[in-house]
Formats: structure tokens, sequence, C-alpha cells
């Protein structure tokens, strides 16, 4: 059943639809995807925790929801928004439709607005506070739970949200290495991908403990993407200072820009960040130009790396660090996903890379 239901930006815009689902409102900034399809993908993903999602492409659940795409146990975002979404899906592997489970799922979701005009002004803005309310009690109070939201700064929180409580392992088949992931917002893909390549896991809280993680005899260490701003994470990035140069370390997204201060670089709050599966990227050490997947907020000031790392890639759209690696330790990161899920595959290579840097 449809019901009343808006969206209120920050800055007093607002758009009216429908909503679907779950009667409820939700805070968070508001930020969109470019991608096509990948929508299981994305709702799942740990990283948009926080965030109301809108979907750029106009019909969103074609193929409902599978299960198998998901990349948590649960819906990470905050509230959801579409031009239309699919009346009928069809796929061979769906378990459920996408409107079933966004209500299972408790995700307050609107429909029927022009995503074209809210993409615009998100563009023209870049990432803005605000509130999605679906129903007439949630309506009612859009405006006065706004207000002192907007003025919040903050992104505490959001990484305890979605990351791991207790130490979890995930073996492997032919004895490789054994790699502790630093989960600050792991997706399932990054561990199924590493696992596939022969890595024996442990995955570890963020606010894991370099004693702790010492406990566990690692041949290596990742430390995974996640939500928010990097620089919430004092202690993590404490720890990952204490480790630089007792083990190999690979830092993907979040994780990169924790790296990136643990070796004394700065990191900054995109305009509208890096969302979806096109953001183009050159390889510096090959001069290859690799398609690659994002999602994030806020990047590393490249401008700001120390002299000891070394930039290995760039974002051709608007010449941000991608990459970087040290120039004695074992120690490199990407910005991006090479993993994708969704995403092109350009970047799948990396990971088998460096595994095959630990043998």
């Amino acid at each position: 059943m449809r019901k009343p239901a808006a969206l209120l930006l920050a800055d007093g815009t607002r758009f009216d639809g429908e909503g679907i689902g779950y009667d409820a409102l939700a805070l968070g900034e508001a930020v969109f995807y470019t991608g096509m399809t990948g929508y299981e993908e994305a709702l799942t993903d740990p990283s948009y925790a926080g965030q109301i999602l809108t979907f750029t492409y106009p019909l969103v659940g074609n193929y409902g929801i599978s299960g198998a795409a998901s990349q948590h146990e649960r819906a990470c975002v905050a509230g959801a928004v579409m031009k239309r979404i699919a009346p009928h899906p069809s796929h061979h592997a769906m378990k459920i439709d996408l409107s079933s489970w966004l209500a299972e799922q408790r995700v307050p979701t609107l429909v029927g607005i022009d995503t074209r005009a809210l993409v615009t002004v998100l563009r023209e803005h870049g990432t803005i506070r605000a509130a999605l309310a679906v129903g007439e009690s949630a309506l009612a109070r859009i405006e006065s739970a706004l207000v002192p939201y907007a003025r919040q700064t903050t992104t505490v929180g959001l990484v305890a949200d979605v990351a791991t409580r207790h130490v979890r392992n995930v073996a492997a088949g032919n004895g490789g290495p054994h790699v502790v992931v630093i989960d600050c917002g792991v997706k399932r893909a990054i561990v199924r991908d590493l696992s596939a390549l022969g890595a024996r896991l442990s995955v570890m809280p963020y606010a894991a403990t370099r004693e702790e993680i010492l406990a566990r005899e690692p041949d290596a260490i990742v430390i995974s993407p996640g939500p928010g701003d990097p620089t919430d994470l004092p202690e993590t990035i404490e720890t990952l200072k204490g480790l630089l140069g007792d083990f190999p370390m690979f830092g993907v997204c979040l994780g990169h820009q924790l790296l990136a201060l643990a070796c004394g670089a700065t990191t900054f709050k995109l305009p509208y960040g890096h969302r979806g599966g096109n953001q183009p990227v050159k390889d510096l050490q090959r001069g290859a130009v690799l398609v690659t997947a994002h999602n994030h907020g806020y990047a590393v000031d490249g401008a700001t790396l120390p002299s000891e790392l070394e930039a290995t890639m760039v974002n051709l759209n608007d010449g941000t660090n991608e990459g970087f690696r040290h120039r004695s330790l074992p120690i490199s990161a990407v910005q991006f996903h090479p993993e994708a899920s969704p995403g092109p595959f350009d970047a799948r290579y990396l990971f088998a890379e460096w595994l095959a840097t630990l043998s």
C-alpha cells in the first residue's frame, strides 16, 4: 500500500511522493548512486550507513532480491529514493521482490519523485543532510527532526553500527597466508574474493588493539571499507601506526584513508563524494585506465602524502588520490573497491597481485 511521503533537504528543498513498505522518519546524508544495476549490493553496502540513497536510474527492482548479492546481513542505508519501483520483477534467482524486502528490512522508501531534479540539487549543492518521512505521523515530524540533525557535523557511530563485534574466522582450502581483516564495514565480496584466492582470514573489529591483532599471528593485514569520516576513528589510526613495518598492509576505501592518516597524510570531505561503478582511475605504474567502483564521501589529500609514500592511482574526473604505496615498507592502498559488487571488474587483479607478494 502506498502512503504519503516526502524528502526534505536541509536547504529547504522538498520532494513529495509516495512511500512504500515501512512508516518511519529517517535522517541521513542525501547522496546518489549512478549504477544501472546493483541495487541489492548498494542497499546492503555498509559504506552507505547513515545515508539516504537516491538511485539515478529511473526503474529499480526489476530482478528482485536474491540474497546472494547482499554485502551485509541487513540493509545498511538509512532510507532510499527511487523514481519508480518495478511492479512485477522476475529473475530465476529472485527470493523476494524489492518492495517487500524494503518493508521487511524497515527501510523508509520514497518513490514517484523527479529523481533527476533531486540529483541536480545534490550535484550543485553537494552532499546535504536530509529527512525522509513515510506516513502521516512521520510527515508531521519531518521539519522538527531535521533542524537539529542538520546542525550536526559528526559521523561518529556509523562504523560501529555495521562492523563486526567479534572475531570471525574464514578458512581457505589450500593453506594460503593468514590475513587479518580489520572490519570497518567490510563487504562480503571482499571476504569472498580474498578467501577464493587462498587466504585464511580472521575478521576483527575495527577497535581491535595492536596486541589483539598480534595475538592472531597474521601474515598480513587488510583494512576494509566502511562509512563516514576516517578521523572519527582515532583509535584505529593509532593501532595502524603501531603496526607500520610489522606486516604487509593493504587498505581499501576507508582503509585507504586510515592508512594514509597513520602514515602522516590528511583527508578532506568531497563536495558530493564518489559513488557508483563508473569512476575512471589511472594506474600510474601501468599507464592504464581502470573503470572502478566507488562509495565514499572523503578522500586523501594527495598533496599531503609524506615523502615515503608514492601516489600510484589518480581519479581522472577530479584529480583526487586513488592509491599509494610506501617506498620502503610493504604497505599499499586504493580508494576504490577492487571487488566491485556492484561494478566493473577492471581492478580485481589487485587482490591477487598483493597476495602473491606474501608468498
